[in-house]
């Protein structure tokens, strides 16, 4: 212990050797701003399915296929799609699914299976999905009381990181962090999923929403 602390200590010194005595003294601070990465959207279905959450590559035009599929094998019956989602989904789900609307109520929303959103940005190195709550993404509640949380994302909305995304962010705006299903551990480390939130996460990366 005492050699290695004499190291540091010595690195220190000699950092500051032949500094005037209250001088301030420029330390040069070259972080990255970005981490270049070779393929951010596989990275980010690889780190998406990380966290256990289901993710699938799909066209534009399959996405509402893809939204019922799933809806199906979860037995939701009841989609809740904020204003602002892309029009040509409501027709589609409209025939098999009793579609909500965001402007429900607390007690309306303990009666959705699953939300279906878009989304704000994506962020490879983790596997996050951000939402500031735009078209198409309802309001905060929306994505934390239905059991299944369906999240389409475009592949152009996918970054590097987290500096990357946060430069695409409105700081106006509120915005939510979602990497996986909710999910905790108590006191024995057993974990417990849909406790602050959806159960079951499913994204939907598509080249051109």
């Amino acid at each position: 212990m005492t050699d290695a602390r004499e190291a540091v200590l010595g690195r220190v010194r000699q950092a500051l050797r032949g500094a005037e005595r209250g001088s301030p003294q420029e330390v040069r601070r070259d972080y990255r701003t970005t981490r270049p990465v070779a393929d951010p959207v596989g990275l980010f279905c690889e780190r998406v399915a990380d966290y256990r959450a289901s993710v699938q590559r799909t066209s534009s035009d399959s996405v509402p296929a893809a939204i019922a599929a799933t809806a199906r094998e979860a037995d939701a019956s009841r989609l809740l799609l904020p204003g602002g989602a892309p029009q040509p989904w409501f027709p589609a789900l409209r025939g098999d699914f009793e579609l909500v609307g965001s402007e429900a109520d607390t007690a309306a929303l303990e009666q959705v299976d699953a939300v279906i959103t878009t989304a704000a940005v994506g962020i490879a190195s983790t596997g996050t999905i951000v939402l500031d709550h735009g078209r198409g993404q309802g309001r905060r509640a929306v994505t934390l009381v239905p059991d299944l949380h369906v999240c389409v994302i475009d592949e152009r909305q996918v970054v590097d990181d987290v500096p990357a995304a946060l430069s695409r962010l409105d700081p106006a705006r509120p915005a939510t962090f979602i990497s996986g299903p909710s999910a905790t551990s108590d006191i024995e480390l057993n974990r417990v999923e849909g406790v602050h939130g959806p159960r079951t996460l499913h994204v939907l990366v598509v080249p051109d929403l």
